[in-house]
């Protein structure tokens, strides 16, 4: 599985990217996806790889993903109560473990919306306009994607002024 979240907005963008960014359902900055790894989503990405960053998320992000910030259609919560009726599975942790195993893909999940809101990252993000590699924030972070995301699901400063994360 592979998790990709648009960092870049519009302004500037190819008409090939704007449409693949499309096809991918990031409209937003701070907007991430799940897309199984195969080579039609690795094309697609490539595509759009510097307005992008993406990499291979873990069974223990995608769970806490699933809990905070997975929405039913009418941006209603997942609540753990009605998870049974609602998709089949007893937790989120059985969840996340069919959707890495390949046995549901995460659109196919009834009423679920396919785009997860983020925070911005607490500390912000590194320079988007160069890569991964190079300092930056855009392109391919493997399993560094995993630190982001956990960095993007909450609010990063309590009212006491303290490090939440």
């Amino acid at each position: 599985m592979l998790a990709v979240i648009r960092i870049r907005g519009e302004t500037g963008i190819s008409p090939d990217a704007q449409k693949t960014t499309e096809l991918l359902r990031l409209h937003k900055i701070n907007h991430l996806v799940v897309v199984e790894d195969n080579s039609i989503s690795r094309g697609m990405i490539n595509r759009v790889e510097n307005y992008v960053t993406w990499g291979e998320i873990d069974k223990e992000t995608l769970t806490v993903l699933l809990k905070e910030k997975a929405l039913f259609r009418g941006r209603k919560k997942i609540e753990e109560d009605n998870l049974k009726e609602s998709t089949g599975y007893d937790t989120y942790d059985s969840m996340a473990d069919a959707l890495m195993n390949g046995n549901v893909k995460y659109k196919d999940i009834k009423d679920i919306v396919p785009v997860i809101r983020l925070n911005p990252p607490y500390k912000g993000y590194e320079a988007i306009r160069k890569h991964f590699k190079k300092g930056g924030s855009a392109g391919y972070r493997g399993a560094e994607i995993n630190k982001l995301i956990k960095r993007m699901i909450k609010p990063g400063v309590d009212l006491n002024g303290k490090n939440e994360n």
